[in-house]
Order: C-alpha cells, then sequence, then structure tokens
C-alpha cells in the first residue's frame, strides 16, 4: 500500500512512487549512497527521540494546565469566602457607625455591641470609637494604633498625618482598609476606617482592627488549605499568615521546567492590593517521571536506540569493510592494467586462466582469445614452436630459470617482439600450488639499445685505439690498470708502471697506496668531492728517456663506470713540435742579432760622425802639446789639464764603441732583474747619434721609484733604439721645424686590464700613420723607407709578446690634423715585482 494511503496529507503534497525513489537512489553517486546508507539509522534515532520527548512533553503540559486551572478556581473560591467574611462584618460595623452618626447608639450600648462582635467573630481583634480631634471615646479589645499603643479612653489616639487612615477616611467619608506598617513586635493587622458625621461634617471615625491571622484561619475554607499552601501577602509579597512551600532545590532552579512553580495569587476585596491571597499546589502525583509507564518507556526507548546504534554501527562498519574491499579491488585493477609487464596465470594442466591488459596489449589478442586455451598458443610464432613448447613443458615440470628467458612473441598482426619471462608457482592462501604464474617483459628496445651501444662502444674503441696519443687509466690509489688504448700498450705494455712514471714525472700528485685499516688518514683526501667539471685538466711537457721522446702529459680526474674515483692520462709524442719550436727560437734570436746589426750599420755615418769629434779633439790636443813643449812654451800644469782632456776625450770615444759593442753583441736570451732607468739611459745614449743626426731633440721621463722588472735588457733597449729611430726618421720625413722636432719618451707605471704593468711610449712629431700603413704595419718585409728592410717592428712586436707584453700604435690629432704618432708597449709586473709605493695609473 502506498505510503500516502496510511497517512492524511493535503491534496498538494504528493510523495513519490517507489519508483521515483529507486530512480533517485540510483542516480545517487556511490558515496553518497553510502553516506544516505550511514545517516539513515542515525536519522531514525533521533526522529524516535523526536516522538517521545514530544509526547512526554505533552502530556506533562496537559497535566500542569489541569493542575493550574485548579488552582485558580480554588483561589478564586477562598477569596470569595474571605471577601464575604470580611464585607458582612464590614456591614455591621457600618450599621453601628450611622447609629453613632444619628446619635441613636450612645457608648454603654456601643461597648456591649462591640463586645459582642469580638466575642462572635474571632478575626476581630479590637474596635475602638474615635472622636473627630482623634481621642477615643470607647475602646474594646487589643487595639493597637499607629506606634504600636494601646491608648485608653480620653487620650489623642491618633497623631497628625496625612497618609494616615483617619484623615483620608474623614476626608473621602468612605471605609477605608489600611495595612498596618511594619515595626518591631509586629503583628499582622489590617484596620478598618468608617467614617462618622456630625451635621455633614467629619466627626471621627470607628476603626475596627482585623487579625489577618484570624481572616486565614476563619475565612480560608479548610479543603482548600488541606489542599493547598494557603497565605496572604502584603503589597511587597511578604507572608502575612498562611502556610508557604519550602525554597526550591537547586536542580530545579537550574532546571526550571522539570518542575514548574503551581501557584496563583489575586487580591482580597474590598481590601485591594494591600492584600493578597496566595495558593501554591502541593505535590501530590508523582507526574511524568515518577510514572511506571514512562520508565516502561524510557526502557523501550532506550533499548530501540541501542539496537538502531548497534544496528547502525554494524551498517558503518559494513560499509567501511566494502568500500575498503572495493578500493583494494579496484587499486589491485588499476595497478594490473596499468603494469607494463604482461602477467599470464595457468592452472596446472598448462591451461591460460588469467592474463592482464598489458599482456593482451603486447600479443594483440583479446582476454577472451586467451583464456582457456592450452598450448599451442596463438602467440607463439610458427617457425620456434618446437623451441617454446619444450620451454613450456620445462616450466610445468617445474625447471624454470632464475634470470628468466628470452623468446620471441608474434602479435596478432604477424610481427615478432622480443620479449623475457619470469615464471614462478601460483601458491594460493592455503599454501597450495594452483598453477604457474608467467610474467612478460618487451625487450625489444633494450635489445635494440644494447646493440647500438655495443656498436656505439665498437666504433669509440676502434677510435681510441688509432689516436696517436697514449691513452690510459687507472684509479687512486692502486697499480691496476682499467684501460690502455694501443699505443699505450706498445710504449708500456698492459701495466701500469707507465702511467704512474708519466704522472710522477709530469709533476701530478697521486694518492699513495694505503691502508685504511692501519691508518686513519683517508687515502683520498685532499681531492675534490664535488662534481668533476670536464675542462678540470692538468698538463706538462716531459722528456722520456726510454721511448727518447718528449711527450705532453695531461691528466684529469674522473669517476669510473663503478663508481671509483680514477685518473685518465693522455701521452701525445710533441718531439717533432719541440724541434720546432727551437728551430723557431734559433731563428728568432738571430734575426734579433741581425736586426740589431742592420740598425748599427744604419747608424754607421753617425756613430762614424759621433766619434770623429772625440778624435779629433784627441788629435788637436796632441798637436798642440806637441808644439808647444817643443817650443817650450807649457808648464808642467797645463800639459797635465791637456793630457786629462785628452784622456777624456779617449774615454768618451771608448764608451761609444763599448755600448755599440754589447748591443750588437750575440748572446742567448737572459731575463734578469734590471732596472728600468738603466735600460733607458743606455737605448738614449745610443739613440741620441742618430737624433742629433737628425737634428731632433729628445725629451725623456722616468717615473720615480719604479719596481725592478724580470726581462732581457738588451731585448727592450732593442725596442727603444728602434723606436726613437724610427720617430726621428718621421720627423725628418714630415720636414718639421727646428722647434718642432722633439720625440718624447715616457716610462710610468699604469694599470691595464686590472694588472699592473710598466709603459714605454714614443711619441713624435711627425705625419703620423696612414690607414694602409696603420693595417699593415707589423707585417715582416713590409717598410715605408726605401731602403728599410720592413722587419724591425715586426721583431719589436715579437719582443714585447716573449715578455707577456702589448705593443700598438696611434696617431695624435689635434682636431682634425695628424700632429704626430705615439708608439708605445706595456710589460706586466708580477705580484714580487709590485713593490714601489709610486701609485698607478690607469691606461685610457
Amino acid at each position: 500500500m502506498p505510503l500516502n494511503h496510511l497517512i492524511a496529507l493535503p491534496s498538494h503534497i504528493n510523495l513519490p512512487s517507489v519508483g521515483g525513489a529507486q530512480r533517485w537512489w540510483k542516480r545517487l553517486t556511490p558515496h553518497r549512497q553510502d553516506r544516505v546508507a550511514m545517516l539513515a539509522p542515525l536519522a531514525a534515532v533521533l526522529l524516535f527521540f523526536a516522538a517521545i520527548v514530544s509526547a512526554l512533553g505533552y502530556l506533562r503540559v496537559e497535566e500542569i494546565e489541569r493542575e493550574q486551572q485548579a488552582v485558580r478556581r480554588d483561589v478564586e473560591y477562598a477569596q470569595q469566602r474571605l471577601r464575604l467574611r470580611l464585607l458582612e462584618r464590614q456591614e455591621q460595623l457600618m450599621r453601628m457607625a450611622r447609629e453613632l452618626s444619628n446619635r441613636e447608639l450612645e457608648a454603654p450600648d456601643f461597648r456591649a455591641r462591640a463586645a459582642t462582635l469580638l466575642d462572635q467573630y474571632p478575626e476581630i481583634y479590637g474596635i475602638a470609637w474615635i472622636d473627630e480631634k482623634r481621642k477615643i471615646k470607647v475602646s474594646l479589645g487589643s487595639t493597637v494604633l499607629p506606634g504600636n499603643q494601646v491608648y485608653a479612653s480620653g487620650e489623642n489616639a491618633l497623631r497628625r498625618d496625612p497618609q494616615d487612615g483617619f484623615a483620608i477616611a474623614s476626608e473621602s467619608m468612605q471605609p477605608l482598609y489600611v495595612q498596618r506598617p511594619r515595626s518591631d513586635g509586629y503583628v499582622p493587622l489590617l484596620q478598618l476606617f468608617l467614617p462618622l458625621t456630625e451635621r455633614s461634617r467629619p466627626g471621627g471615625v470607628v476603626l475596627a482592627e482585623f487579625s489577618v491571622d484570624g481572616l486565614y484561619r476563619y475565612g480560608i475554607p479548610p479543603e482548600v488549605t488541606a489542599q493547598y499552601a494557603v497565605s496572604l501577602l502584603d503589597v511587597k509579597g511578604g507572608v502575612l499568615a498562611g502556610t508557604t512551600m519550602p525554597p526550591r532545590q537547586i536542580v530545579s532552579r537550574l532546571a526550571p521546567w522539570t518542575h514548574p512553580a503551581n501557584e496563583y495569587s489575586m487580591p482580597v476585596s474590598p481590601v485591594g492590593i494591600g492584600l493578597m491571597i496566595r495558593a501554591q499546589a502541593y505535590r501530590a502525583s508523582l507526574g511524568v517521571i515518577g510514572s511506571g509507564q514512562f520508565w516502561l518507556v524510557a526502557a523501550l526507548s532506550v533499548m530501540t536506540a541501542w539496537m538502531l546504534i548497534a544496528n547502525w554501527r554494524h551498517t558503518r562498519r559494513r560499509l567501511q569493510a566494502q568500500q575498503a574491499l572495493v578500493s583494494e579491488t579496484n587499486f589491485r585493477r588499476a595497478m594490473e592494467n596499468s603494469m607494463l609487464t604482461g602477467m599470464r596465470a595457468m592452472d596446472l594442466q598448462g591451461r591460460i586462466t588469467y592474463v592482464n591488459a598489458a599482456f593482451c596489449q603486447m600479443t594483440g589478442w583479446t582476454e577472451s582469445d586467451l583464456v582457456g586455451r592450452t598450448a599451442p598458443f596463438p602467440y607463439w610464432p610458427d617457425a620456434e614452436r618446437d623451441h617454446v613448447a619444450s620451454r613450456l613443458e620445462a616450466e610445468l615440470t617445474g625447471r624454470t630459470t632464475p634470470g628468466g628467458i628470452q623468446v620471441r612473441v608474434k602479435r596478432r598482426d604477424n610481427t615478432l617482439f622480443d620479449a623475457r619471462l619470469y615464471v614462478a608457482p601460483l601458491i594460493d592462501a592455503l599454501g597450495t600450488q594452483t598453477g604457474w604464474v608467467t610474467s612478460m617483459t618487451d625487450i625489444t628496445e633494450p635489445n635494440r639499445v644494447r646493440d647500438q651501444l655495443s656498436a656505439s662502444h665498437q666504433r669509440f674503441t676502434t677510435v681510441l685505439e688509432a689516436l696517436d696519443a697514449a691513452i690510459s687509466v687507472a684509479p687512486l690509489g692502486g697499480d691496476e690498470l682499467l684501460f690502455a688504448n694501443k699505443l699505450y700498450r706498445q710504449w708500456f705494455g698492459m701495466q701500469s708502471n707507465g702511467h704512474l712514471a708519466l704522472v710522477a714525472q709530469a709533476g701530478v700528485p697521486t694518492s699513495p697506496t694505503n691502508d685504511e685499516s692501519e691508518d686513519n688518514v683517508d687515502s683520498f683526501a685532499g681531492l675534490p668531492t664535488t662534481a668533476l667539471p670536464d675542462t678540470e685538466t692538468e698538463s706538462a711537457e716531459i722528456f722520456v728517456p726510454e721511448l727518447g721522446q718528449w711527450l705532453e702529459v695531461r691528466t684529469r680526474y674522473l669517476s669510473w663506470v663503478d663508481g671509483r674515483l680514477a685518473q685518465m692520462v693522455i701521452a701525445t709524442d710533441i718531439t717533432t713540435r719541440r724541434l720546432a719550436e727551437e728551430q723557431a727560437a734559433s731563428q728568432a734570436e738571430r734575426a734579433q742579432n741581425a736586426s740589431r746589426l742592420i740598425t748599427m750599420g744604419e747608424m754607421a755615418s753617425s756613430v762614424a760622425h759621433e766619434l770623429n769629434q772625440p778624435l779629433t779633439a784627441i788629435n788637436n790636443y796632441c798637436n798642440g802639446m806637441v808644439s808647444r813643449i817643443k817650443a817650450k812654451q807649457i808648464s808642467e800644469e797645463d800639459l797635465l789639464g791637456a793630457l786629462e782632456k785628452t784622456a777624456r776625450q779617449a774615454q768618451r770615444a771608448g764608451q761609444i764603441i763599448q755600448r755599440i759593442r754589447s748591443f750588437v753583441k750575440r748572446s742567448e736570451p737572459n731575463r734578469t732583474p734590471s732596472e728600468i732607468s738603466l735600460m733607458v739611459d743606455e737605448a738614449v745614449e745610443l739613440a741620441e747619434i742618430e737624433l742629433r743626426r737628425f737634428n731632433v731633440r729628445l725629451n725623456h721621463y722616468v717615473a720615480a721609484r719604479l719596481p725592478v722588472i724580470m726581462v732581457d735588457p738588451i731585448l727592450i733597449e732593442q725596442v727603444l733604439v728602434n723606436l726613437l729611430r724610427n720617430a726621428a726618421e718621421s720627423i725628418d720625413m714630415a720636414l718639421r721645424q727646428t722647434a718642432d722636432r722633439l720625440v718624447e719618451l715616457r716610462v710610468v707605471p699604469r694599470l691595464i686590464e686590472e694588472k699592473p704593468v710598466v709603459e714605454f711610449s714614443v711619441q713624435d712629431t711627425g705625419k703620423g700613420l696612414s690607414p694602409e700603413v696603420m693595417g699593415r704595419l707589423y707585417e715582416a718585409f713590409y717598410s715605408t723607407k726605401a731602403d728599410g728592410m720592413g722587419i724591425g717592428l715586426s721583431l719589436c712586436r715579437s719582443i714585447v709578446e716573449s715578455h707577456m707584453g702589448r705593443m700598438k700604435a696611434e696617431n695624435i690629432y689635434n682636431r682634425e690634423d695628424v700632429v704626430g704618432c705615439r708608439f708605445s708597449f706595456w710589460v706586466p709586473l708580477t705580484e714580487n715585482q709590485v713593490t714601489a709605493p709610486t701609485p698607478l695609473r690607469k691606461s685610457k
């Protein structure tokens, strides 16, 4: 039966049918279905508890409402009884007050009738007749006036107070109930003031005092006091008479809804709000909590909740286990489908029971084509069926190879590929073998790569064997030879002695072999620990007497294929190159000597003129001395002076010849610590002979405190002499005036490319160099002079570069006109040579 037939629902609400609920359930994702299945028992428990709590709450509310209605009804009944009693007493007292006002009742009669009322009605506490002057004329009972004073007849009963009942009742001419103020020894009393008139003027009052406790005892019905805690309260809620309920317990104060206060209060008329009646119901019934039915329902509810929670927990654990199983199955299935290795399972009879996706992808056959098949299988090559069948028989009998077997497999499109098979027994959970499992890996690409690597290794080995350099590799700290090519084997054989000898002779430190068990020092201490760069090589040139050859030895560290640190040595035969270098050096030396001889040959006329001066002076001194001696006209002192002058002229001629001889003398290149000032002075003295011939002045400046440099002084002097001669010739060719025929030589320290150097510069005032000449300036055998050989500047640059320096030429301009040329070269200083305090200048 549909659910909407069992429950009355509004017509506009349509519940989904069972089919609709099924479709809604199917549209949910598995994760949402699991969550709905897990939350359904919990929702049922919550709904059940909500229903029980709602039912119990409804019953409790109904019970409380019935009790409150009963309390209200009984309080109204008690108030009505008390009101009637007060009204009856008030009517009797008002009758006496009218008679007093009409002078129909005298004091003795008033006393008698008051005594009767006091005897008949115990709630009346006292009656008094008070005149207009507030004096008591008649008083019976314990009439207590303000101030807790009992007054006798004739006394002033009431003090003047605008708020007292006497004044109010006299002014309003109406009966007035007044609650007597509290004070020490307070007795709850209710005062009734009844005004008296005399000729339409206030004539006093009749005062009646009611005991509140008496009103409670005689005015409240006994059946009400038996059922409720009835009390009379003042305007501030203070208890005047009656009984009250004890204070509520802490639990009730903290949770007032568990035991709601069942009470009701209302004012007592005709007194008004000055007197309140309140009734509090006693806890007569056990309530819902004390009901046995409640506990029965509660026990059944707890059992139902426990069962639902247990069912929910069981369902949750089952769903979790199911989800874990599904996840594990999906994971294994995904792992099997993601594997690049093909998996095949066979039973003990050789029938295929399982293949994974990779196996099917490798062979091209589907799972349905392979599962259930027996040998021969469709992926066996036709030409190798017998071989593969014997392999399969060996597998089924347990004769498997731990390293696997290599076979060829045929795809569905009849193409073949190489595969490696690994066979292992298939064991179930009970430890029983149920078949065989085989893993298959496609090794076509690895075989191709291995073949290529083999061919590449062969080519590489062929190249190394054909090299004209001996190559060897040996581990550090060992005497094993890891590799040696053909030339090494020809020179040193297959031993590592040749490798170690080359390393030792080349001066490259090696790690000695030691026993680290006896020595705690690491044998590889000091070697680099980071990755070795490809450019980290060391080279040296050595002579091997055993071979009679010069070898260039290059070494470097490398990591061998097994991870060991090794040292590779490449030895190249450079004997031919060394011989060529020696011949080139010898030819360069001869060219330098020839250049100096050519220079002196070109300076022969100047040298002759220079020598002619001291020789002429010597001749003149000698002729003069001879003439004067013959004429006996010379004294010994004059003769001594003439001889000294002759000696100085001879010494000068000898110095000129000595400088020329040392300049052109053939000697081996010799770099020695040389003072710059001495080299410059020697070059200047030689060059000045030529400069005087061209009528050219020379200004030279050498910076103070220049360091001693490591050079060949003769070669540097040769460069300076050549530059000074070229400068003089350039000025002579430019036909400069005498004032402009000037050559300047400067030697100063500088910084070039952040390196300290000593710069030599020669500046002339000629016409400079044309672009064509500038481009071929250092070309050998190129000269702008008709009788020049063109080797001077080329040799100068070679000499400077052999000293690790550089040489350059530049024109000097005055705006757009060339006014001269400057040749400069510099020689670097070593760290030990930079000792002079002269500040270095940066080259511009």
